[in-house]
């Protein structure tokens, strides 16, 4: 039997350790390739526990965040999923593979371009990258059971919440583009949203519109 690398071994023992508990993120943390979504010179440090650069200034979140945004989204097999920043496309391999679609969306052509090739090379066949507006998603995208955003906001855009269906989760960073935001989870009521707080992070800002260059 091949032994895990002891950097993956501690990898899973610190999710567990910092309070993730749904077996189901935990198998999808161990079984999506980290190593395959990082710049080459980073391969060596993909398991430890940080946010690491990638191209056009951004970064992959480190690990413990990813797993935590996911597992507060509560997912389910059948769920459409929409993501604000795909970046690396790190964390919409994990998303999908707890739902049965994830749209997500890049205002960076070489990262949308360089995460659709990664994805399709590594078989995430129900992953559509799309190169547009975070801010302003197209209305034929339909609406989603759960949204996630990967980048800071100082404020959740009401037409977003509005692509929520009820019963829906959308979870993103709030607050000041330099500095500490705050995880919040808003859940969509049959009479509005329930507004929860979770942990303080710290992500790249949100950009309104689609980078002119890159």
């Amino acid at each position: 039997m091949s032994q895990e690398p002891p950097e993956k071994m501690m990898f899973q023992l610190t999710l567990r350790r910092r309070g993730i508990s749904d077996q189901a993120v935990l198998r999808t943390m161990e079984e999506v390739p980290r190593e395959a979504f990082v710049a080459a010179g980073d391969r060596g440090h993909a398991y430890r526990d940080s946010a690491l650069g990638i191209a056009c200034g951004q970064t992959i979140s480190q690990p413990f965040v990813v797993a935590y945004m996911t597992e507060q989204l509560q997912l389910q097999k059948s769920h459409k999923v929409l993501e604000i920043g795909t970046g690396s496309g790190y964390q919409a391999a994990v998303l999908s593979r707890l739902c049965a679609h994830v749209l997500t969306v890049e205002r960076y052509r070489t990262l949308a371009d360089s995460a659709r090739a990664r994805l399709e090379k590594l078989g995430y066949f129900n992953i559509e990258v799309m190169l547009g507006d975070g801010f302003d998603i197209p209305a034929g995208a339909g609406d989603f059971d759960r949204i996630i955003v990967t980048a800071a906001m100082e404020q959740i855009p009401e037409n977003l919440l509005q692509r929520l269906q009820v019963g829906g989760i959308l979870i993103a960073p709030v607050g000041p583009h330099h500095g500490t935001q705050t995880l919040v989870r808003m859940t969509r009521t049959e009479s509005g949203f329930d507004r929860k707080e979770l942990v303080d992070v710290r992500f790249v800002p949100a950009l309104k519109g689609i980078a002119r260059e890159l």
